[in-house]
């Protein structure tokens, strides 16, 4: 599933080509039944909180999407090839299309709908209005682990599976700690650090999370070939020696997902 930086990234994508402009809005596979309603309105926003992505149509109309597990949107220039049937959104003007396919949502919706969206969301660290500290209260209150807290989409907004590895190991805490053994200036340097990777991965368009002094170049060592991409300390490197201490990166189940961490640098 998407990451939050990729949604962020979308939603700049999505406005680049086709905010201001009166937009041609069709759903080939017939599921997106509102499409008629938007045919011809103008974008005229475009927004991300987590893994959710909202499109403004008239200051009234949002398409609300999340891509889920098998959703994937594809940028091209006009003019747009004959879609295929698997497209359930497409949206096209003179000059540019992007089609959408296998979402888990989308689907049109009133303001009032969208802010309920908002309102179960905890804070997203890619949002000016993010409040760090409504997250901590929830951490700072709970015995589950900072692991799992951290991929609670409910306490922290955007995060997945790479993103919640990777800073957990940049500051060196163990995934198992319970929530109510994170103190606040632990829990300061984590959102801070999420804020700037997150930033950064909407930059690049993919995930990078190692120093400068652990990039391939620094330590003469390959790069990293993964279908995800970018430079990682954890993540998906199960077995594999630590880029800090030589010992070997573990892996477990925790709550349906794969965690992954240095049990040598993350002690407990």
């Amino acid at each position: 599933m998407p990451e939050g930086h990729t949604i962020h990234r979308l939603a700049q994508d999505y406005a680049a080509a086709f905010r201001g402009t009166r937009t041609q809005v069709s759903s080939p596979q017939g599921r997106f039944t509102a499409a008629a309603l938007l045919d011809g309105a103008e974008l005229t926003r475009t927004e991300a909180h987590g893994k959710h992505l909202f499109l403004a149509f008239r200051e009234t109309d949002w398409i609300h999407i999340h891509l889920g597990l098998f959703g994937k949107v594809t940028f091209g220039a006009a003019p747009a090839p004959p879609p295929t049937d698997t497209v359930r959104l497409r949206l096209a003007n003179p000059t540019a299309y992007v089609d959408l396919r296998g979402p888990t949502t989308c689907a049109l919706i009133t303001p009032a709908e969208k802010q309920a969206i908002h309102d179960r969301l905890g804070p997203d660290p890619l949002r000016d209005d993010a409040d760090p500290e409504a997250a901590y209260r929830r951490i700072s209150r709970s015995r589950t682990t900072i692991a799992a807290l951290l991929m609670d989409q409910k306490v922290i907004a955007g995060v997945g599976n790479v993103y919640r590895a990777e800073v957990l190991f940049r500051h060196r805490v163990d995934p198992y700690r319970a929530g109510n053994t994170v103190t606040p200036a632990e829990w300061a340097a984590i959102w801070q650090d999420l804020v700037d990777l997150m930033r950064e991965g909407v930059r690049n368009n993919r995930i990078d999370t190692v120093r400068p002094e652990h990039t391939p170049e620094a330590m003469g060592r390959p790069p990293r070939v993964d279908d995800h991409g970018g430079e990682v300390y954890v993540y998906r490197r199960a077995d594999l020696p630590c880029h800090v201490c030589a010992g070997e990166i573990r892996t477990a189940d925790l709550a349906a997902r794969n965690l992954f961490w240095c049990p040598t640098c993350q002690t407990p």
